[in-house]
């Protein structure tokens, strides 16, 4: 019996080794083909990078021939060898195929403390950071601060860690964040409206208040390298709060608009994540709407948008004197101002039109004046194509001159033109369908030639009259879109180039420091 019992246990103890070196191999194959699968992804992926580099380089040496050939006299004019050097880095990246990589872990990132060394300033038409270096802002827009959301928009089926960490991986290297005076205002005051977001989706933000989202976003944003521009696009929290003309209505006064412009200003006074505030999105009104419409004198009337902007300015300095101020223009301006300075005229005949916040004619005659913080100024007008609105000048066969002729230039393109201060193209985009693309090819070259800051709009799915850089779940990106901004974007020819001196821009890009060690 005990010998039968032993024979038993051996036989068994040889079934159970045998199973287990089935079990071992098949793990062992197992891990060779998903290592042999890995190094395969990486040999196909640094193939596409070399491929890629190869495509870059080659657009690199076209564009710079072409640009060698047309604006030769704008080389005479560099006086060091400091300023030759910057500005062929900076023409040598302005457009190259850059390889994104899409595949990434997501969630929240450990926040690095709060830096004040990123602060930018200008010279001319040129914006510089504090060693003197010519920067390129090419970002994008994502709006739901205005609209009632109190967070951003899209997060009701998105994950917001997700996103900051793509719209920096995809290369776009500043946030512009519409946002209403009436919510900062709120939050100035201890109240805390409800932000909209998928509870499930993005649970860690379920224990914060809309004001806490906001400061959890400015850390997800510097800890990838992103910075952000704080745009008062409306008085009042509503979708359609752009329509109302002016900066103030009978609920959000001028008073509750200048405070909310320096309550922000003040606490994040040590932070440069936020590097600038747009005073106002799309000032505008018609010559019918009287002291109801936005007008561009040397009056201090109450419509007045350039005394209020210097205004504006003002209280933004008096708390933080770092940040740049982004001043938009108007809708109207007259064409004989010896005869109309005062906008008393409410015949339309008598008036040049532009898009809402588009016309900066006013520059010319009465340019703000920001006293000892001039070198923080930056005009930023706002151009859309024909599916936005059949404006005059895209009647016919336009092109890019007439474009020029009809629009650009007398509106706003003479103050880089002239290098009475820099340009940020603030809302540019749309449909990439006909009519609207070959208007948004030629404001791309117009961008790309003259190295235009920009925001692009936007990337919210749910903007009725452009679309966004996402599709309705807010989380897959438009490719064919994205491959035309992505032209525009700041790149070295193989990553993209922050605006953080230490951080970089996610985990496609380099910092500026590295990129001007």
């Amino acid at each position: 019996m005990n010998k039968k019992l032993v024979i038993i246990i051996i036989i068994q103890a040889f079934i159970v080794t045998f199973l287990l070196g089935i079990l071992l191999g098949m793990n062992i194959h197992k891990k060779r083909y998903k290592n042999t699968d890995e190094s395969s992804k990486q040999s196909e992926s640094s193939v596409e990078n070399e491929n890629n580099k190869d495509k870059s380089d080659s657009l690199d040496n076209t564009d710079t021939d072409e640009k060698n050939s047309s604006d030769s006299s704008d080389d005479s004019d560099k006086d060091s060898s400091k300023d030759s050097d910057n500005a062929d880095k900076k023409d040598s990246s302005s457009d190259s195929d850059v390889y994104v990589e899409r595949d990434v872990d997501y969630g929240s990132m450990d926040v690095p403390e709060p830096t004040t060394d990123d602060w930018l300033y200008t010279d001319g038409s040129k914006i510089l950071d504090k060693d003197g270096n010519e920067v390129w802002l090419t970002g994008i827009n994502w709006f739901g601060y205005n609209t009632g959301t109190n967070t951003f928009d899209g997060l009701w089926a998105s994950d917001l860690n997700q996103s900051i960490q793509e719209i920096a991986n995809h290369g776009f290297n500043v946030i512009r964040v519409p946002m209403s005076a009436q919510l900062i205002n709120q939050w100035s005051h201890g109240e805390y409206p409800e932000a909209n977001f998928n509870h499930a989706i993005d649970d860690y933000l379920v224990d914060m208040d809309s004001l806490q989202i906001f400061d959890y976003v400015i850390g997800q944003c510097r800890a990838n390298g992103l910075k952000l521009i704080i745009d008062i696009h409306s008085a009042e929290t509503n979708a359609s709060g752009h329509i109302v003309n002016l900066w103030y209505t009978d609920n959000v006064s001028v008073e509750d608009y200048y405070s909310a412009l320096s309550w922000m200003a003040e606490r994040y006074k040590n932070d440069d994540t936020i590097i600038a505030y747009d005073l106002k999105n799309e000032p505008h009104g018609k010559p019918y709407e009287g002291e109801n419409a936005a007008k561009w004198d040397n009056s201090k009337d109450a419509n007045n948008w350039k005394y209020v902007a210097e205004q504006a300015a003002a209280s933004v300095f008096e708390k933080n004197p770092n940040v740049l101020v982004l001043v938009e223009g108007i809708e109207i301006y007259p064409m004989d101002i010896n005869k109309n300075g005062d906008f008393s005229s409410t015949d339309e005949k008598d008036y040049y039109f532009n898009w809402w916040g588009g016309n900066l004619r006013g520059v010319k005659d009465n340019p703000v004046d920001l006293g000892k913080y001039q070198n923080k100024l930056v005009y930023s007008p706002h151009d859309y194509g024909p599916t936005v609105y059949a404006q005059p000048w895209f009647e016919g066969d336009y092109d890019f001159d007439s474009l020029m002729e009809d629009c650009w230039h007398d509106n706003w393109f003479y103050i880089k033109e002239e290098n009475i201060a820099p340009l940020l193209i603030g809302e540019w985009g749309g449909f990439m369908t006909e009519p609207n693309i070959t208007w948004m090819t030629y404001m791309r070259q117009l961008i790309k030639e003259n190295h235009l800051n920009h925001t692009f709009w936007c990337f919210n799915a749910n903007s009725g009259d452009t679309g966004g850089m996402v599709l309705d779940d807010f989380t897959t990106w438009d490719e064919e879109k994205y491959e035309f901004v992505k032209e525009v974007l700041w790149n070295d020819g193989e990553k993209f180039i922050g605006l953080d001196h230490e951080i970089p821009l996610g985990i496609n890009g380099i910092s500026l420091g590295e990129y001007y060690k």
